[in-house]
């Protein structure tokens, strides 16, 4: 494998959460590279860690334990400064629910993260935005607000937002959740149109069919990374446990 290809490198990644005496243990031992120009969809059944794992990967969270490269910087010993400039410049973030702001346009919600960034002028930052709305189908709605577009929209200017600042990968978590079929279809069209012109993406999904569609298939299950094979046998057990709880209880009453 190519090193200077990679944009993340995990290697025996732990999260344990401490609650009072209880300890819960939401990721462990994950190794996880993704190369530039990859596509990558992280799926499994809730509460398997997805969320974490995002979290993490987008140094919105810290590991309890193991290493976490991001584009050749290690962000283990990063302070929250250090983590928050990081984030700015090398993540793009696709959120469930858009995150866009009500009160400013098309145009003002892409270009807020340009606003932290020194060194990029007003003009400069300006035509950064109208190029990733014009990527994204969205240019003509440059002084609209949020409310006056539909959730497919919304969704497209949510990308655009994640694109403008050039990061080295997009992060979307569950980015079709807030959409209907259509819309949806629409979004994951355009992430694939997106990954075709070279953008790293790594998604989080619940679905079973958006998740197939990524170039490489990550599965996780109790905190770890399993192979196909191993998934869908856990996720039979899994399946059959709770069938069984479920026959037990209507049994009882």
């Amino acid at each position: 494998m190519n090193e200077n290809r990679k944009v993340i490198a995990l290697e025996g990644v732990r999260k344990v959460f401490q609650a009072e005496e209880v300890e819960t243990h939401a990721l462990s031992d994950v190794h996880l590279v993704v190369e530039r120009g990859e596509y990558v969809s992280i799926s499994g059944p809730s509460g398997c860690g997805k969320t974490t794992l995002l979290s993490i990967l987008g140094l919105l969270d810290t590991a309890s334990d193991g290493s976490y490269t991001l584009n050749g910087h290690d962000v283990a010993g990063l302070n929250a400064a250090e983590r928050a400039r990081i984030r700015n410049a090398e993540i793009g973030f696709i959120f469930q629910a858009f995150n866009l702001i009500g009160d400013l346009s098309v145009e003002e919600n892409v270009e807020l993260p340009l606003t932290y960034r020194s060194g990029i002028d007003r003009a400069e930052r300006r035509q950064r935005v109208r190029e990733a709305l014009e990527r994204v189908g969205m240019a003509h709605r440059l002084r609209h607000y949020p409310a006056q577009l539909s959730g497919g929209q919304q969704q497209r200017v949510a990308v655009a937002r994640a694109l403008v600042g050039k990061p080295a990968i997009l992060l979307a978590d569950e980015p079709t959740g807030n959409l209907d079929s259509r819309n949806g279809e629409a979004v994951m069209a355009l992430l694939d149109e997106l990954h075709k012109g070279g953008a790293t993406i790594c998604m989080v999904t619940h679905d079973a069919r958006y998740a197939e569609l990524a170039e490489r298939k990550v599965r996780l299950f109790d905190g770890r990374v399993v192979d196909e094979e191993t998934f869908e046998r856990l996720r039979r057990e899994d399946e059959a446990r709770l069938d069984e709880l479920i026959g037990n209880r209507v049994g009882a009453v």
